[in-house]
């Protein structure tokens, strides 16, 4: 009985406290393009890293060359990353989902976030790792090379490590409008359970 009066005041304070409405499919087609905005920044950075890598590859050597050569298999994955999500979020209709459905796929994207941003702390240490070796190899294992895939590796970190979290508190600055489409909740008529209005 205790739960039940606390869910119960609850539920009605964020009815009282909270007016802005919004619409749910205004909410999820924000969401989604942000999403799409998302992947198609990770999307050019790749492309960029890759075509620049392409070029100077060719042109360099030593260091600078295994550094261009892991700039271009690394952003590869992130060419399919982007793609993928590009084109999965493509398919959905921002119309046919519900509010449960919306509000797990939108939490779920900001911890999606929210942990690639820890690996991305983990790639730079990693790469720094790389670095700081190649200090004491040999020559006949390549120690340019490790330098190079380290510095790589500590520049792409950096920049998934700002991407994941700027996109993070971008995407997140919707959650203000979540009250909202909660208002938008009212008794269903017949029976037990809520029916949302449009």
């Amino acid at each position: 009985m205790k739960k039940f009066f606390i869910l119960s005041t609850l539920l009605c304070l964020s009815f009282l406290t909270f007016s802005q409405t919004t619409s749910l499919e205004a909410f999820n087609q924000s969401r989604l393009q942000r999403q799409r905005t998302a992947m198609t920044i990770l999307g050019t950075w790749a492309i960029g890293n890759m075509a620049a890598g392409a070029v100077l590859q060719g042109r360099t050597t030593g260091e600078t060359k295994y550094f261009h050569q892991m700039n271009i298999g690394w952003n590869a994955v992130n060419l399919v990353i982007a793609g993928a999500g590009y084109l999965g979020l493509r398919k959905l209709d921002a119309a046919g989902m519900g509010l449960f459905e919306s509000m797990d796929s939108h939490y779920g994207f900001q911890k999606i976030l929210l942990f690639n941003a820890g690996l991305d702390v983990g790639y730079m240490l990693g790469g720094a790792y790389l670095m700081e070796r190649s200090k004491n190899t040999p020559l006949e294992k390549k120690p340019d090379r490790l330098k190079g895939f380290g510095q790589s590796i500590v520049l792409q970190g950096a920049f998934l490590f700002l991407f994941d979290l700027g996109s993070y508190f971008w995407i997140s600055t919707l959650n203000s409008d979540i009250p909202g489409l909660i208002n938008q909740l009212e008794p269903a008529s017949q029976g037990i359970g809520l029916s949302l209005r449009f």
